[in-house]
């Protein structure tokens, strides 16, 4: 199947995962799509395929005779969308040889160079773009169909030298659980890579450190009438909180390594309120003083309005995973490699988020991320380059080729 047809075909499952699910996966139809690849992997010949109790799909394209004692490499990308738009009955729109101008979605919406500049590069592509109304899919079924994709080609193609390569697909990346679950002993390869990048030639092996915190106030409801030293207003006390935070360190304000605090929402009333924040640095010192600063402000206001008024939960999420790759330079020098042989400028930047492969690198699976082709995740703006997608593609081929050396 060409990688076109595939990713098409791919991005007709509705598979988004549910943040208010306690379940794994958290939605009942990613499995429909890692089943679906369950048994496209059987079809194609793979060894080992199962999706097991938690509905990660795996399977092992065998090495070439003669090169089974190669290090095993892997290939991750996972399968659901991002909750913040529907993925259901996605139209992908297919435009040859991209004139370079502004693309119109529907009568009533346009992609402009103007906002999206990134666009320029790709004049001379085919690009698959939403038709407005819903997201793509190419984060991360990009990524999956061009594992995919290579996969097949090397099951077609025994001249190919590789070592034992091992694929795995995962459910629920987008709303952080998507390695709850994974089985790094089982998984079994020694180095991986998440295909789950944008920008060609994307190369990331630094993230942020992540840590998610929640305040919750219990405040003091008075008839505001006679409310006078009486009253504890507990929206006004997570605003005060909010204002202690410096105003530069929001996301707004920031770029490349510099890192912030985001208020992501509030909930409550007078009596009783609460909100969340999520905190980012690359630097773990830094990091460590921001997770610091907070606490020492919930102190200063639990000193004024009293003990019992302000509980803060604070944890910590992931971490930059550049302190689990850099003692294995091997794992970037080959991902430079082969992404020059495929004709691609490697551009190696730090990811102003975070990846399966931050967590996996933590967990005993050294996990850089790979470029995919698509732009603008998460919205009715997301598109990706076939042409890039194909040399994606190449990149897998050439990384399996390289490892076996």
């Amino acid at each position: 199947m060409e990688l076109k047809e595939r990713f098409l075909k791919y991005v007709g499952f509705d598979t988004q995962s549910d943040p208010e699910s306690e379940t794994y996966p958290s939605a009942a139809k990613e499995l429909v799509l890692l089943n679906h690849l369950a048994e496209e992997m059987k079809g194609l010949g793979l060894q080992d395929v199962e999706v097991d109790a938690n509905g990660y799909a795996m399977g092992t394209i065998p090495a070439t005779p003669g090169y089974e004692a190669r290090p095993m490499i892997g290939f991750i990308a996972h399968v659901d969308t991002s909750p913040d738009m529907s993925g259901a009955n996605v139209k992908p729109q297919v435009i040859e040889n991209y004139n370079g101008e502004d693309i119109r979605l529907n009568d009533s919406l346009m992609m402009r160079v103007a906002d999206f500049p990134e666009l320029s590069f790709y004049k001379g592509h085919t690009l698959i773009t939403t038709d407005g109304t819903t997201l793509l899919g190419a984060d991360d079924k990009a990524g999956v169909a061009e594992i995919m994709t290579a996969a097949e080609y090397m099951m077609a193609h025994p001249e190919l030298k590789h070592g034992p390569v091992r694929l795995g697909f995962t459910p629920d990346e987008e709303i952080g659980r998507g390695v709850d679950f994974f089985d790094v002993k089982r998984f079994g390869a020694k180095f991986a890579y998440t295909v789950d990048g944008g920008f060609e030639g994307e190369l990331e092996y630094e993230n942020f450190n992540a840590a998610g915190a929640k305040i919750e106030v219990q405040g003091q409801n008075i008839h505001p009438g006679y409310a006078k030293d009486k009253m504890i207003n507990a929206l006004q006390v997570i605003a005060e909180l909010n204002a202690m935070l410096p105003p530069c360190q929001r996301p707004e304000h920031t770029e490349g390594y510099e890192g912030f605090y985001h208020l992501i929402s509030v909930k409550g009333e007078v009596e009783q309120a609460s909100c969340d924040y999520i905190i980012r640095d690359h630097s773990r010192e830094k990091f460590e003083e921001k997770k610091a600063y907070l606490q020492k402000a919930v102190e200063l206001l639990s000193m004024k309005y009293g003990e019992g008024v302000l509980k803060l939960t604070l944890k910590d999420q992931y971490y930059n995973m550049r302190e689990q790759v850099e003692p294995y330079p091997e794992v970037i020098d080959k991902a430079f490699q082969a992404m020059t042989q495929a004709g691609v400028t490697p551009i190696v930047r730090p990811i102003r988020g975070g990846t399966d492969g931050a967590r996996l690198s933590y967990m005993g699976l050294p996990c850089p991320n790979l470029f995919t082709g698509g732009m603008n995740f998460h919205g009715k703006y997301e598109y990706c380059s076939l042409d890039t997608m194909k040399k994606a593609m190449q990149t897998i081929l050439n990384l399996a080729v390289l490892w076996a050396d």
